[in-house]
């Protein structure tokens, strides 16, 4: 099972899975972004329509996880052919708003933006010290 976060993650984790699978071993690749998973030919695909970082269920919640897991096995043990893609029945919301909403900074005020841009800088830090160390 190969859990992609980001799109780089997506197409990286599709381009593993074909390496593995050609070697036998089967996968299931699991995201959020289906359009780079289909055109980097994922073998198989669990899609969900959740923001990116979420392909594994909602946060915090151990039923959609537990779905989702449930989900991807049973790709795994019935796609017959390859590039198989089946999206999860599991929904952000009833309302499908969080697409125009979620993560976007034209709707993040200048503080918002300041406190995101102050934790992406420490969090490049931290991963600096740790490559140092």
């Amino acid at each position: 099972m190969i859990v992609s976060n980001c799109p780089v993650c997506h197409q990286t984790s599709a381009l593993v899975a074909r390496h593995l699978e050609a070697n036998g071993i089967a996968t299931v690749v699991m995201g959020c972004a289906k359009d780079i998973a289909e055109h980097t030919a994922a073998p198989r695909f669990l899609f969900s329509d959740f923001p990116l970082g979420n392909s594994a269920g909602k946060p915090h919640g151990a039923a959609s996880q537990a779905q989702t897991l449930e989900l991807a096995l049973g790709l795994l043990e019935s796609a017959i052919v390859a590039r198989t893609t089946v999206q999860s029945p599991l929904r952000w919301s009833a309302d499908a708003s969080w697409k125009l909403d979620y993560n976007n900074i034209a709707q993040m005020s200048p503080e918002e933006l300041a406190r995101r841009r102050a934790e992406f800088d420490k969090q490049k830090e931290i991963a600096r010290g740790n490559r140092a160390a």
